[in-house]
């Protein structure tokens, strides 16, 4: 696959999904383009996670973790370029690859590591405000936030289904102030979507849920007494009391999120899928990298901030949001405009730019 593009990525248990997810994204827009793209890393432990790339028939070739072994496997594969998604990686690693002739986009959250490369992509709130000390051009802020191809549609869907039960709702009370007296019809009488009285709750804190979190607030849901129907997606089985569904991983996610009231999330990369569609957020957070995400997004108001334990504090913050239907839309409606699903482009625009 001369002059290809690698993303080099793991992900598994305790790595999680979300650097998978997001370069995911980043390939199906680069194959949409022609492109040969191949992910190069480990994803052990996460079968979920490999049937992603097994469905898009992208290769997955094992990567070694020295710099200097990887720049050899980049060199013998002919890669134009190489997306480097990784905590974990070696500070040299970029400095390698780049060694090889081959262009490098280091997607980060904040701090750099030490990663040297031609381009670099923080997607998060704000980043663009932030000091960055590393040489290159850099994409950042949510102009950039990529979105995999599943959840722009399910927008669209969305989008299409909500004008359509606009109209049948606006039609439905021109034939009733026909029939009944002036003022007997009020906003109430009809709504649109149908959603009823019970609050529908998706919990989800990555793809593996890497910490454990999920039992935690399941029980903090039901301390709040109020009702509530719950899904929660974990690959880690436990006992749930009540009006919980626990499941694993699945690809029905986006479809979960648009029929949610309210989502209990980390603030890892599917808190961008959400704003993007406009799904009310509750949001904790499970690992220091996670802050970066967190930080601005409560602070501005666009997510409920839950904290990092689900404590009586949080159970408090879970009760008004269950309890006030009005509060949960403002959250989602202050999401909803903020990402315009278009960041994919941007960023296969720039990379390209650079072979």
């Amino acid at each position: 696959m001369t002059g290809g593009i690698g993303i080099r990525c793991d992900a598994g248990v305790q790595s999680g999904l979300g650097h998978l997810v997001r370069c995911v994204a980043l390939a199906e827009e680069l194959c949409a383009r022609g492109v040969d793209v191949c992910f190069l890393g480990n994803l052990a432990g996460s079968p979920w996670a490999r049937t992603q790339l097994l469905e898009r028939g992208l290769p997955l070739v094992p990567a070694p973790d020295r710099p200097d072994r990887l720049a050899g496997l980049v060199r013998d594969l002919g890669l134009g370029a190489v997306v480097l998604d990784s905590y974990e990686l070696a500070p040299g690693t970029g400095a390698a690859i780049r060694a090889t002739g081959a262009a490098v986009l280091a997607i980060v959250d904040g701090d750099p590591l030490g990663q040297q490369a031609d381009l670099y992509l923080d997607q998060n709130l704000g980043a663009e405000l932030r000091p960055f000390a590393m040489a290159g051009e850099r994409l950042a802020g949510v102009r950039y936030v990529l979105l995999r191809d599943s959840v722009r549609d399910v927008r669209e869907v969305r989008e299409v289904r909500e004008v359509r039960e606009v109209r049948e709702v606006r039609e439905v009370r021109e034939v009733r102030e026909v029939r009944e007296p002036a003022g007997d019809v009020s906003a109430g009488d009809v709504s649109a979507g149908g959603r009823g009285a019970v609050p529908r709750v998706l919990c989800c804190f990555g793809g593996t849920d890497s910490a454990g979190v999920a039992p935690a607030w399941t029980r903090a849901l039901l301390d709040t007494g109020l009702p509530f129907s719950a899904t929660v997606i974990t690959p880690r089985k436990f006992r749930a009391e009540g009006p919980v569904s626990v499941i694993p991983p699945t690809d029905r996610l986006p479809q979960l999120m648009t029929e949610a009231d309210l989502v209990i999330s980390a603030a890892g990369s599917t808190v961008w899928e959400l704003l993007y569609l406009g799904v009310p957020t509750a949001l904790t957070w499970v690992a220091a990298n996670q802050l970066v995400g967190y930080e601005p997004l409560v602070r501005d108001g666009i997510a409920a901030g839950l904290g990092p334990e689900a404590d009586a504090a949080a159970t408090e913050t879970l009760a008004r949001l269950l309890a006030d239907a009005g509060l949960r839309e403002k959250y989602g409606r202050r999401g909803s405009g903020l990402i315009d699903g278009r960041g994919r482009e941007r960023v296969a625009d720039a990379l390209l730019a650079l072979l």
